[in-house]
């Protein structure tokens, strides 16, 4: 109890910073590559060199690394002022990530002015703050977001046959929905497009839980108190630490829609390419106008992925062993038969693949025709039948004619399901 006591913070008081001073702990040969250092364009000089312990901005003490990127490293921290935990997203202070980072900030101060009372508003990633670190070698960002457990990803992977249960699904489909209409409406933004664009979009990497168990972060701190972290030290003081995992909640928090460094405004006519491969929405490979529509295609792509244990499309071009936009509109012609003449004529591409009649090419070979009834192997009678028609909702030629965000929060397969 003497010890629980001295965890809690006097009210009003802020936190007081922990001495992480056990030199107890495995040290990994400096010939071995770990984390980061495994990327092949990695260079020391890029990263800040984080040690824990440390406290920057007068506020945020490191506890532990959560996890590491090509731009950035994460951390847990214990913001002293706030009283609260924080993750620490900290980038390499390359010149070409400004201009990203930037983007970034102005999406994020355009989702934290919009409305707050929106439905959806709790289920986009929250910045808690931003604020620059001078380096030995320059200046480096560093966001501050409220501390997430894992993605729906690596939930999935939890479950051996690799798809998530129908209410898990229903559950996660709602909150994305809200989060989606609440960009889309009360923001202006479309979240699958814009700076890198063609690796950022809606996918379950994307979709992460919250953690409503303050446990979780005590019992990382325990763990770097009486266990540190392996790390690599260098002669020149710099380290590089193994992430070390946030034990399983035991309240989890609702998923929230994360990532918006690639997302736009949908304040004019966009044509640039983008999307993933596999996501792309038929508007974005015949070059033709999109907007906020691409989302909701993304998003039926990425449910057959978490559900049905597959991808959707692939676009795989058997001939050339490698992805092909015809290839990708064969297969959506299969599933939705011909594309409408309409957005043909709006596509700088589709005299490749079409005929000023709207009829493929003779060298368009679309495979044999195969129902999407045909494709699930899950549900049975009527739930299958919801189930199917909410994808019809999101997979359509015609952009107009996809549901928005809002009606597909209060679809029937979703509603019956939660």
């Amino acid at each position: 109890m003497a010890s629980l006591l001295r965890r809690l913070p006097w009210p009003g008081r802020a936190w007081k910073p922990i001495a992480f001073s056990n030199s107890n702990f495995a040290r990994i040969p400096l010939e071995e590559k770990i984390e980061e250092e495994l990327f092949p364009d990695y260079l020391a000089s890029r990263y800040y060199p984080v040690r824990i312990g440390e406290v920057l901005r007068d506020r945020f003490q490191i506890v532990g690394k959560l996890g590491f990127g090509a731009t950035s490293t994460v951390w847990l921290a214990r913001d002293l002022n706030g009283r609260r935990h924080v993750a620490l997203k900290l980038f390499v202070n390359s010149e070409s990530m400004g201009k990203q980072l930037e983007h970034e900030l102005s999406m994020y101060r355009r989702i934290s002015t919009s409305a707050a009372r929106h439905t959806g508003r709790e289920a986009v990633r929250n910045l808690l703050d931003s604020f620059d670190v001078s380096g030995p070698d320059g200046s480096h960002r560093c966001l501050v977001h409220p501390p997430l457990w894992e993605s729906t990803q690596t939930f999935l992977h939890r479950n051996p046959v690799r798809r998530l249960p129908s209410p898990v699904l229903a559950f996660i489909l709602r909150r994305l929905f809200l989060a989606l209409d609440f960009l889309h409406v009360e923001c202006q933004m479309i979240h699958t497009a814009g700076v890198d664009c063609r690796r950022t979009d809606i996918k379950a990497d994307n979709i992460m839980f919250g953690i409503n168990d303050d446990s979780v972060f005590t019992a990382f701190e325990d763990q770097e108190l009486h266990k540190p972290s392996r790390r690599k030290l260098f002669d020149d003081g710099r380290a590089i630490y193994l992430s070390r995992e946030l034990q399983m909640p035991k309240d989890w928090g609702a998923p929230v829609l994360c990532d918006f460094g690639s997302a736009v405004l949908d304040d004019r006519e966009h044509l640039e390419d983008v999307q993933p491969d596999i996501y792309r929405a038929p508007e974005v490979i015949l070059e033709a106008p999109w907007s906020n529509q691409i989302d909701i295609w993304n998003t039926g792509c990425m449910i057959w992925d978490l559900f049905e244990g597959g991808h959707l499309f692939t676009g795989q071009d058997m001939e050339h062993q490698t992805y092909r936009s015809r290839a990708h509109l064969a297969e959506i012609a299969a599933l939705l038969g011909p594309p409408p003449r309409a957005l043909l004529k709006s596509g700088k591409s589709s005299h490749k693949y079409f005929t000023d009649q709207g009829d493929f090419r003779p060298d368009f070979l679309v495979p044999s025709t195969v129902p999407l009834e045909n494709r699930e192997t899950n549900l049975e009678g009527a739930d299958r039948e919801r189930f199917l028609a909410m994808m019809r909702k999101m997979l359509q030629w015609d952009p107009v004619k996809r549901s928005s965000a809002k009606e597909l929060a209060e679809d029937e397969w979703i509603t019956t399901n939660i």
